[in-house]
């Protein structure tokens, strides 16, 4: 009886096999190259040092001043030929878009400092470009202004960030602005108390909210067209009280409350930082605390985890015990007291009385930098004090006799947000089940 013998020829390894026959791990994807920031950063690169540097006539000067009252020491004005330094700003951008290309193509990462520290640059040399035989540029008054005028952005933005992080979207952030802003100048006119109007303004922010959830949550109505329809209904009752009730009696129902501002001893008086940051009034100072207290809550805390839960995956967070709908409801109405406190900006923060719509369009910027920022407290932040900073640079142009058109001033914020929001926002994602009306089991 024959045996055959066993076929001992060497056979072909498979490549994709590891040691022993055992299958190799998968390589790792290669990461793809995004040209859109070097792009962008070399688009503005270029214009800076054609249209800021080489374009521009020369012979003129550019002084930025600094000094303000009450400083522990003064900066002199610092003047630099404006056609000079532009360039060399440009050839500064020029390098940093070099970098960028660089990365890109060697597939690097750049951090969060590159484009803080490019905008500083480009900004710089369109200032001094702009206010080149002009006359003072302001840097003190500029960024105190840009900061005012960001307040009311950055509680809406905040408002914004809790409903979204939470599966609410809320578009009426423009009506809580305006109801904060008529109800804190009712109260505070009425009481002759600045301070009782900063107290009203959260309720009739969370009354706005109210009537959103209960739409919302409890009959699941679309939460785009019903914040669409709060911004009307409040843009036309606070109209019609306006007209017929407050313009009746100004005295007693629209009269001018401030509150006053509460320098920080030492701090107010450092230069620059001191009277735009720390001599400002109190509700100035509880946006502070409203930024940080979120950008440590929401990341670091068991209300937070909660929020993200039910906005991510609301279905996994009820597996666990947790009531979906009445946490986005809470959430919802903690954020719409957020946006309330933003519309008090408008009227007691400012000194200002009440006026029909005279939050113009500041809640929709809001939605703009919470989306810039990336639904993250401290990116929103960023985001709105830049459209605080277009705008009040616009202003500060005209005031100087700046030769940029008024009508191109007119459009910069809105020219910057449209930019900033198609242009930087790159690859985001929002919360999973934002905007899904949750029906539990």
């Amino acid at each position: 009886m024959s045996t055959v013998a066993p076929d001992r020829t060497p056979q072909p390894r498979d490549p994709s096999s590891g040691p022993g026959g055992a299958a190799a791990p998968a390589a790792a994807p290669v990461k793809q190259r995004a040209w859109k920031y070097p792009v962008v950063y070399s688009v503005l690169a270029l214009a800076s040092l054609l249209v800021f540097g080489l374009l521009a006539g020369g012979g003129k000067q550019t002084t930025f001043t600094f000094a303000s009252r009450n400083d522990f020491f003064t900066i002199p004005p610092l003047p630099v030929p404006s056609k000079a330094t532009c360039v060399a700003l440009g050839l500064v951008l020029v390098v940093l878009a070099a970098v960028s290309i660089w990365a890109t193509f060697n597939r690097r990462r750049l951090g969060v400092w590159f484009p803080l520290l490019f905008g500083i640059v480009f900004v710089f040399a369109f200032l001094t470009w702009s206010a080149a035989g002009a006359g003072r540029m302001p840097v003190t008054a500029l960024l105190a202004g840009a900061l005012a005028l960001s307040v009311p952005l950055i509680f809406g933005a905040m408002c914004g960030l809790v409903g979204e992080r939470s599966g609410i979207i809320n578009i009426a952030i423009e009506g809580q602005l305006l109801a904060g802003a008529f109800l804190a100048a009712v109260v505070a006119s009425a009481l002759q108390n600045p301070y009782a109007g900063l107290f009203a303004a959260p309720i009739a922010g969370a009354l706005v909210a109210v009537v959103l959830t209960f739409f919302a949550v409890r009959y699941w109505v679309d939460q785009i067209i019903i914040g669409v329809v709060l911004n009307v209904l409040v843009v036309g009752v606070t109209s019609f009280l306006f007209s017929t009730v407050l313009t009746q009696d100004p005295a007693t129902w629209n009269a001018r409350q401030q509150l006053p501002n509460l320098p920080i001893p030492l701090l107010s008086d450092i230069p620059v930082i001191g009277p735009v940051l720390f001599n400002q009034n109190i509700l100035v100072y509880l946006m502070y605390v409203v930024v940080v207290a979120l950008q440590i809550f929401i990341f670091r805390s068991k209300w937070g985890l909660r929020m993200r839960a039910i906005g991510e995956h609301p279905k996994a967070a009820d597996t666990v015990g947790i009531n979906v709908n009445r946490n986005r409801v809470l959430n919802t109405l903690l954020a719409g007291a957020i946006a309330g406190l933003g519309g008090a900006f408008f009227t007691i923060g400012s000194g200002l009385a009440f006026g029909k719509e005279m939050s113009a369009g500041q809640g929709y910027i809001a939605l703009a930098a919470m989306i810039l920022g990336k639904w993250n407290p401290m990116g929103a932040l960023f985001a709105a004090l830049l459209f605080g900073f277009s705008k009040n640079l616009a202003n500060v142009l005209s005031a100087i006799g700046t030769p940029v058109p008024s009508q191109l001033l007119l459009m910069l914020p809105y020219v910057v947000t449209v930019l900033a929001v198609a242009g930087f926002v790159g690859r985001v994602r929002a919360p999973a089940a934002e905007g899904k009306p949750y029906i539990s089991q």
